[in-house]
């Protein structure tokens, strides 16, 4: 059984302002050719599908072309799609029944009522079925009603609600299955402030989301979303395949590429990178002005100047952008700043959340749940 594992294409985003879909539409052209070539069984999509609940009319119009395409390249492959943290759950969840009977599986609701499990989409091959488990972006308050509170009536952790969540179903370890998820699944060994986040990830207060990769256990392969940098949760056999186009400076220089999975008999498996070459790539560029300026280039670029700034001429901005059309940003570093910031290393370290709890001192259960819930909301 092969299949790819995509997760994160953020249809619709724009960078500083920056209009992608250019970009998008031939990131998205190119997985189109390798699913022609390569003819999986199964193509993958590990959630946010688009960037914005409310996606434009025009990424919805990127989107359908992306999946008409798809559907050209590998007419008897299944095509499954979770929502993810960006996404509109219910938007994702519409014509879910009608798509199911096209092989396209689009799931943007979890279980949520007594009766309701994980959807599960089940394909065939020479040496038996590979259950696929579909688990869309689940807070722990979506499915509350079929997982239970703690002791006081307050929502499960993220953590205890994934673990419940997998613990209903029925999964037969002597048959192969497959998670897809997207999640903060923290690697064995590791804190979350150990595993790099890119600045285009949405992050929580205090990293509540994290979870235990230890919840994977009962599959063999967990195809996962929400991590933009590709990275193995620990093994082989868990991964972020990350964001197919760079969605941030962040991720500057990394290789994009698609994930080929192959489950041979009693969960054998191999991985293949496919790479993904962008239209443009996404560059920092840092050296003094004239450094600069001599790798003048069609790229996204950030320009970070180390001249001190005080012979600066008044054409700077004119001869960057000239050399650079998709200029994103000009930074400046300077000596005052590196010494602005040394005095605050200890305050950068907390997490917002901390740096709150810090300044209003002593807070009951109650008032830190409030708190992380207005800093969720403004972060």
């Amino acid at each position: 059984m092969r299949f790819f594992h995509l997760s994160d294409l953020h249809i619709g985003l724009k960078l500083y302002n920056r209009d992608l879909r250019e970009d998008q539409e031939y990131i998205l052209e190119r997985i189109a050719e390798l699913a022609a070539d390569r003819q999986p069984d199964a193509v993958v999509i590990a959630g946010d599908i688009y960037d914005k609940a409310v996606p434009s009319a025009e990424a919805v119009e990127v989107f359908d072309g992306f999946l008409s395409r798809l559907r050209e390249a590998v007419p008897e492959a299944a095509i499954m799609l979770i929502s993810g943290n960006h996404d509109s759950a219910p938007r994702v969840n519409c014509f879910r029944n009608i798509l199911a009977r096209q092989n396209v599986y689009m799931i943007g609701n979890p279980p949520m009522r007594e009766g309701e499990m994980i959807q599960q989409v089940t394909l065939e091959d020479t040496f038996g079925p590979v259950h696929f488990y579909l688990l869309p972006f689940v807070k722990p308050s979506m499915v509350k009603n079929i997982v239970g509170t703690d002791e006081k009536g307050n929502n499960l952790s993220y953590e205890e609600t994934l673990r419940r969540l997998i613990a209903r179903e029925k999964i037969d370890t002597a048959e192969r299955n497959v998670l897809v998820s997207h999640q903060f699944y923290l690697p064995q060994g590791k804190t979350a402030e150990e595993v790099e986040r890119m600045e285009s990830e949405i992050r929580t207060v205090g990293n509540i989301d994290q979870v235990s990769a230890e919840v994977l256990g009962p599959f063999d392969y967990a195809a996962l979303g929400h991590i933009h940098k590709p990275m193995k949760v620990g093994t082989e056999r868990y991964r972020y395949c990350g964001t197919p186009l760079a969605c941030s400076v962040s991720e500057a220089g990394q290789e994009k590429s698609v994930i080929e999975v192959e489950l041979g008999e009693n969960g054998e498996l191999k991985t293949n990178l496919l790479p993904l070459r962008p239209l443009r790539q996404i560059r920092l560029i840092r050296g003094t002005l004239a450094d600069v300026l001599s790798q003048a280039c069609e790229d996204y670029v950030t320009v970070i100047l180390t001249d001190s700034g005080e012979g600066a001429s008044e054409d700077t901005q004119d001869r960057l952008r000239a050399a650079f059309p998709l200029l994103l940003e000009v930074r400046r570093e300077s000596v005052r700043q590196a010494s602005l910031f040394s005095g605050t290393a200890a305050a950068r370290e907390l997490d917002p959340y901390e740096l709150c709890l810090d300044f209003l001192g002593e807070l009951d259960e109650e008032e830190e749940e409030i708190m992380r819930d207005v800093l969720e909301a403004l972060l």
